[in-house]
């Protein structure tokens, strides 16, 4: 927690509540069960006070979002828009794109990895107008989501594992770092209507390849470092089949932990499998095992399977506006799909690639070092939040308001369920939304 009164003392008086979720005071105000999306938790029970129009005190935040809540303790001194680094009057840069996309042949729309769902559908229409590509993060560690597809999943909200998981399984995730409130909200300490006591009805096990955070608070860790992850989990499915694992390079200890595994996740009456960033975005065989050893649990007991992540907004609107989500082109003026030849990472390191629009600038670091090389000799329209520290020089830059703290929107938790975002601030910057649409307006000119 922090408090910074942006240079002005904060007095307390008798509150009265002002409207919804908000209690004013003489000089201040307490917005509560603010939603946060620094991580794909989304958790909605913040409380934020605002006072001159900064953001004084945050509490209920983790270790992930106390800075960027501290962020916000200061008005932004960002310029609105830029051309070539110097700052532009927006109508002027938005002019500059219009030009960019106008003598773009093959336009890329990437990113996507922050926002609310107004801003996502802008920048897929804004795609399909142009005619280009638009392409998400998930491009660039697609397993689960085509596992997904190949598949299906097993899956339920976070409320219901809250609910009724006995046994939860963290499969090389570790999400007291990467997740910091989802063992506090949703699968280890809460209460549940079928688990009363918390933790202590329910049983705990990681597996990864080293201790983390996470394995120091289970009830059992499989360290898995020396041998093939696919391997693992081809065994344990033979295991929970009742068969003999017939692999000879696993260890008699790992081999004897796997057995008690297996009979553990058939036993278990709720079960709920949590993959990690190190599983589900490195090895796609390992996963796609995964998805089938969670649908094969079901033939037993009750499992669902998944991913610990970011909000997944982008890829859902994409999925209802084009039936995909993600790696999707427009240039025959209807959507196709296909990773090997339209994500990111593949049109920039085959130079078929002229323009780019980088909603979230800060997604460039997730390229191909040949991808980021090519992307910085063209033309860039990038747009960022006033704090982001975006790493890349755009040609055109604009600075757009932030959904959940300037601007009302929709954020889509880890499990697909929406949320609603509050404007607690005022705003000095138009959103994504207004910014893509006033571009495709001026493009239709």
């Amino acid at each position: 927690m922090y408090d910074d009164s942006c240079g002005q003392p904060i007095q307390q008086f008798e509150s009265a509540r002002s409207g919804p979720g908000e209690i004013e005071t003489h000089m201040q105000r307490t917005f509560t069960d603010v939603a946060c999306t620094v991580c794909g938790c989304v958790c909605d029970d913040l409380q934020v006070d605002v006072a001159d129009d900064c953001i004084t005190q945050a509490r209920g935040v983790c270790a992930l979002s106390e800075p960027w809540f501290a962020s916000l303790s200061q008005p932004s001194r960002r310029p609105a828009a830029t051309v070539d680094g110097k700052p532009t009057a927006f109508d002027e840069a938005v002019q500059h794109a219009v030009e960019i996309l106008r003598g773009s042949k093959s336009p890329l729309v990437w990113g996507l990895a922050r926002g609310s769902t107004a801003g996502h559908r802008a920048a897929v229409a804004l795609a399909e107008q142009i005619g280009g590509t638009v392409d998400t993060v998930t491009s660039t560690k697609p397993e689960a989501a085509m596992a997904f597809q190949k598949l299906g999943q097993s899956t339920c909200t976070l409320g219901e594992v809250r609910n009724r998981a006995d046994l939860v399984v963290f499969w090389r995730a570790n999400p007291v770092v990467t997740h910091p409130r989802h063992l506090e909200r949703y699968s280890v300490e809460p209460p549940g209507l079928f688990v009363p006591r918390g933790k202590a009805d329910r049983t705990i096990v990681v597996v990864d390849v080293a201790s983390t955070e996470t394995s120091e608070r289970a009830d059992t860790f499989l360290k898995i470092a020396s041998v093939d992850e696919t391997v693992v989990v081809e065994s344990l499915k033979r295991l929970v089949r009742g068969e003999e694992a017939s692999e000879t390079t696993l260890s008699s200890e790992l081999l004897s932990q796997l057995k008690r595994l297996a009979q553990q996740l058939k036993d278990c009456k709720y079960g709920a499998l949590f993959l990690g960033g190190a599983n589900s975005q490195a090895r796609g065989d390992a996963t796609e095992a995964l998805f089938m050893l969670t649908r094969e649990l079901n033939a037993f007991t009750r499992f669902t399977v998944h991913v610990l992540g970011r909000p997944t907004g982008a890829e859902n609107v994409l999925t209802w506006q084009t039936g995909f989500p993600f790696a999707v082109n427009f240039a025959l003026g209807y959507p196709r799909f296909d990773p090997q030849a339209f994500s990111a990472n593949v049109l920039l390191e085959r130079g078929e690639v002229d323009s780019c629009v980088l909603v979230g600038s800060d997604s460039v670091q997730l390229l191909s070092p040949a991808a980021t090389d090519r992307l910085q000799q063209l033309p860039t329209i990038a747009l960022d939040y006033p704090y982001a520290d975006p790493g890349f020089a755009a040609t055109v830059s604009f600075t757009t308001a932030i959904y959940g703290i300037h601007a009302a929107g929709t954020a889509y938790r880890m499990d697909g369920v929406s949320i609603p975002l509050r404007k607690i601030l005022s705003a000095e910057y138009p959103t994504d939304e207004e910014v893509l649409n006033g571009i495709a307006s001026q493009l239709k000119a």
